[in-house]
């Protein structure tokens, strides 16, 4: 049974235990409590020019102090009138009013009164002089002598006039507290006069990251380091939802170091935001920190989210401490999920309006029960309406976060999304641009050369590396314009085209070199042939390889090889070339295989092992979309077909 985490936190003397507390709460449950630990609570409040308020909320209502438009004023260009002496003006029978000395521009007080028979020439936004009560547009009119018109149209009574207060009323609330400033906010204030307005003053946020991992952007990278994404996109998050980041940059995992940085923070500011530190492993030192720092401390600390299940949230003498998970995606998931809402409400603005759309999930996607899981995916065009694509990298992964178009949210009593089920898709902007031309099967770094000169001709493509079979099962399924292959067939010892079925049509791309790649610097197959490394490795236990997943060509390439070997490594199956070659770079692999492209930029050892075509699956009812036509134009351009060469790859 699952103790309360409120009762743990009780019941722990301050300090004693807390590097151990990783009690799972519910995601409803963890924001509740930390809610009430934090609010109610006053707005803290600022006074700002009204150039400097841009993106703030209203601390207090706004009381229009005078009206607006100030003065009765004309609408358009022509002539201030008496409506009584022009009520039976008509094309056939023209009334003639004779002209007062006087013309009204905009700023210039009326110096005459329009007595009865007579009119006065005014411009748009021109006050309405005394006696005239209708504005005569200057097409409805014609010159009759110098100092006359003649008016072809009636006019009632108020037409083309816009009276003071029309607009703004003087003593109404103009603008109510907790309204976020934005142009047309500063419009309105910048109309009825008003210079300077009270607001919210933005939170100050100290944002810090911890772990000996951690090298700054800009720096080289050392052995098992990783740059510090989270570092920076925290702190942009924070600017784009109303605080001001301070980022501190990155702590060591050295518990004196960390506990007074994390003190000048909280002393600075008045939000703390770390990232790291709050899983149960030997380096975690945040949270246990946290319980010296202020009470009532850590409120939850392990919340049944996937991503982001490491989340501690605690409240430090009435100021928010958060730890989000070190992993990219956990963290700027459970920020934007669970932070953003407080730190908005802190800065007095409204909640984040959230976009919904209903999409079909093609594919089954597995869940663990007992968490709620959110799922990013892609958003694509299929035959009945929008396709989401699960993104599918981990938490580790930054661009799994960035190139998705939202999430799908899996109930924590669920094991599964079955497929072909219609989801709703909590978008992470509103106005989300499904993509132009979809492109779903296997990955190659030439399909960017081809798709980059398109991006900068204003066209949205979006690639999803799947393998070759899942790209052909996509653009069967109508949820993509063309799928990537290069899939060889023993019995007609071809590529491609016979898996091609009804509807679908080839569409040649380039040739890539695949082979057997390994370490420069290993002896153990140089000058052999594939069959020979092959041989080599099957007969050395402590040879490790790296795979590829189940549906890409190059996995079938691979089984081809190895027959019915199952040497060590073989169910490590990254997605793409490049991870098969970090693993070897890293010594975390001895062999794989992947493409010459690939392995001469990473400076890996490389044996040819075939020749294979990298062509396209096209949808032939898709053909004639101009995005299609514009992909296929690219691909035959003489620029591409020579930057594909340059890039080591043999154009068909």
């Amino acid at each position: 049974m699952v103790k309360s985490s409120a009762s743990t936190i009780s019941s722990q003397p301050q300090g004693i235990g807390q590097d151990q507390f990783l009690t799972i709460l519910s995601r409803e449950e963890a924001i509740a409590r930390f809610d009430a630990a934090l609010f109610p609570r006053g707005l803290i409040e600022e006074e700002r020019a009204l150039d400097d308020a841009l993106g703030l909320a209203l601390a207090r209502d706004v009381v229009a102090p005078l009206d607006a438009p100030p003065f009765d004023r004309s609408g358009v260009d022509g002539f201030a009138v008496r409506s009584a002496d022009i009520v039976s003006a008509s094309e056939g029978a023209a009334v003639r009013l004779a002209l007062n000395d006087e013309i009204i521009a905009c700023g210039v007080a009326p110096a005459q009164t329009v007595e009865p028979g007579r009119a006065t020439v005014i411009a748009t936004g021109g006050p309405l002089p005394r006696g005239a009560d209708a504005v005569v547009m200057v097409e409805h009119t014609q010159p009759a002598g110098a100092d006359a018109i003649e008016v072809y149209r009636s006019a009632s009574p108020g037409q083309f006039v816009s009276y003071a207060g029309s607009d703004i009323a003087r003593g109404e609330i103009l603008l109510r507290a907790g309204t976020q400033i934005g142009s047309r906010e500063i419009g309105m204030l910048a109309t009825c006069g008003i210079g300077r307005v009270c607001v919210a003053r933005k939170p100050v946020v100290v944002v810090l990251s911890t772990g000996d991992e951690l090298v700054q952007p800009g720096s080289p990278l050392r052995p098992a380091a990783v740059y510090d994404a989270n570092g920076p996109v925290v702190s942009a998050a924070i600017a784009e939802n109303g605080g001001e980041a301070v980022f501190k940059g990155a702590i060591a995992d050295d518990e004196e170091l960390l506990e007074r940085a994390m003190r000048d923070a909280l002393d600075a500011s008045d939000m703390l935001v770390l990232s790291g530190g709050t899983s149960k492993g030997a380096g975690d030192l945040s949270h246990r920190i946290i319980s010296r720092l202020g009470q009532p401390g850590i409120i939850a600390h392990g919340v049944a989210l996937k991503p982001g299940k490491p989340l501690c949230l605690a409240v430090c003498n009435g100021k928010p401490v958060v730890i989000l998970p070190g992993f990219p995606t956990s963290a700027m998931f459970t920020f934007h999920d669970i932070i953003v809402p407080v730190l908005r409400r802190l800065a007095g603005l409204p909640p984040r309006a959230e976009a919904k759309v209903s999409a079909e999930i093609p594919l089954r996607i597995g869940s663990e029960l007992g968490r709620t899981e959110f799922v990013m995916v892609s958003l694509v065009e299929g035959e009945n309406g929008l396709v989401a694509y699960p993104t599918g990298k981990g938490s580790g992964a930054v661009t799994s976060f960035a190139q998705a178009d939202g999430f799908v949210r899996i109930d924590a009593l669920a094991d599964h999304l079955p497929a072909k089920t219609a989801a709703e898709v909590t978008l992470f902007t509103p106005h989300v641009r499904v993509p132009d031309l979809v492109i779903i099967g296997s990955h190659c770094t030439g399909l960017d050369i081809v798709l980059s000169p398109l991006a900068r001709d204003g066209l949205v493509a979006r690639s999803l590396a799947v393998g070759s079979l899942g790209g052909l099962a996509a653009v069967r399924r109508g949820e993509c314009d063309l799928a990537p292959i290069h899939l060889f067939d023993d019995k007609t010892q071809t590529y491609n085209r016979p898996f091609l079925s009804e509807g679908l049509e080839l569409v040649p791309g380039w040739r890539r070199m695949q082979g057997f790649v390994y370490r420069a610097e290993d002896r153990r197959f140089e000058g052999k042939s594939v069959e020979e490394a092959v041989a080599a490795v099957l007969a050395d236990g402590a040879c490790m390889m790296v795979n590829r997943n189940q549906g890409a060509g190059t996995r079938i390439l691979i089984d081809k090889l190895l027959g019915q070997a199952r040497p060590d490594g073989y169910w490590n199956q990254p997605r793409s070339h490049n991870a098969v070659a970090a693993a070897v770079i890293q010594n975390r692999a001895d062999w794989g295989v992947t493409i010459s492209t690939v392995a001469k930029a990473a400076g890996l050892g490389f044996i040819p092992l075939m020749e294979e075509h990298y062509d396209f699956a096209l949808s032939s009812s898709r053909k004639a979309r101009a995005p299609v036509q514009a992909f296929l134009a690219a691909l035959q351009s003489p620029s591409s077909r020579t930057a594909l060469e340059q890039a080591g790859f043999r154009p068909a």
